[in-house]
């Protein structure tokens, strides 16, 4: 790899995509973001509406995840490729804010036991799509037919094969702690369905898989109390030999501040050594590696 390091995040306008862009950015790496919207609506992911000065040094680009063909051509001058997209439940967002549909609806469709979207064909299988330039998903036609096999599986597979394709050596992507109870087990599932194809079909590129527990920051409120509470469930769980985690899952596993993940990943991709899945333990190991650099 060159001394500087060019990464390219699918998603890097998101919560923990910025702050993953925001780490990069502070080694002096060339950092691409690719998302659907562009440049970030800050007001969403930090405190202030305003663009930090960091993000001048990133390049936001437009691009649908399901069309390959807009942002393929960025890939194969990239050392990283980072999959930092997914949704938390199958709901048409926009619709619930306006009213067009309720919210238990999408907690319906979420917690559902089977879904179609469960026994959808591997990208890899997939035929090439007419009219699409490159091979790819069919997009979906609104938010609500989002599903976890979709955005938290296919189109990581998807990514995957493109930056292979592309001779990228890194690929990392962010997954998830196991057993929350708070959401479908789908939501895990497609997950690590995601990180055994891509470790599977892809052995040329150095695989890391994050898997982080609840993120919170300041600049969202209700991650904060959220936060407070899992803190001191992991606390009792701790005490209690890991009794409540046979019960609560994740729900006690300790939660990181989103700027100590984003650390983590960029030290992780950073990092030769490092490869496979990426447990709660070793992403604050990989922070506190990244914050005694700043040091020397």
């Amino acid at each position: 790899m060159s001394a500087t390091k060019r990464m390219v995040v699918f998603g890097g306008n998101g919560f923990l995509g910025s702050r993953i862009c925001r780490a990069a950015v502070a080694r002096n790496w060339d950092v691409t973001s690719v998302s659907r919207s562009g440049a970030p609506h800050w007001s969403t992911i930090t405190s202030s509406p305003n663009a930090p000065l960091w993000s001048q040094k990133v390049s936001w680009e437009r691009g649908d995840i399901f069309r390959p063909a807009q942002w393929t051509s960025l890939l194969p001058h990239a050392d990283i490729v980072v999959h930092s997209l997914g949704i938390l439940l199958e709901a048409d967002y926009k619709g619930v804010i306006s009213g067009r549909e309720s919210p238990i609806s999408g907690l319906k469709r979420a917690f559902s036991g089977s879904h179609a979207g469960a026994h959808s064909p591997n990208p890899l299988e997939r035929v090439r799509d007419r009219g699409e330039p490159e091979p790819g998903l069919q997009p979906p036609a609104s938010p609500a037919q989002l599903t976890y096999e979709m955005m938290n599986r296919d189109s990581a597979i998807l990514l995957a094969k493109e930056a292979a394709r592309a001779g990228v050596k890194v690929f990392g992507y962010v997954s998830a702690a196991a057993g929350a109870p708070v959401l479908p087990s789908r939501y895990v599932s497609t997950k690590r369905e995601a990180e055994a194809v891509v470790a599977r079909e892809f052995p040329e590129m150095r695989g890391v898989f994050f898997r982080p527990p609840f993120m919170y920051d300041k600049s969202r409120g209700v991650t904060m109390g959220v936060a407070a509470m899992a803190t001191a469930g992991s606390m009792v769980n701790g005490l209690t030999g890991g009794l409540l985690g046979g019960f609560f899952g994740a729900a006690v596993t300790k939660p990181l501040k989103a700027d100590v993940v984003a650390d983590a990943v960029v030290e992780a991709l950073a990092d030769e050594s490092v490869k496979g899945p990426v447990e709660v333990p070793q992403l604050e190991e990989l922070a506190n590696r990244a914050w005694r650099k700043t040091m020397v």
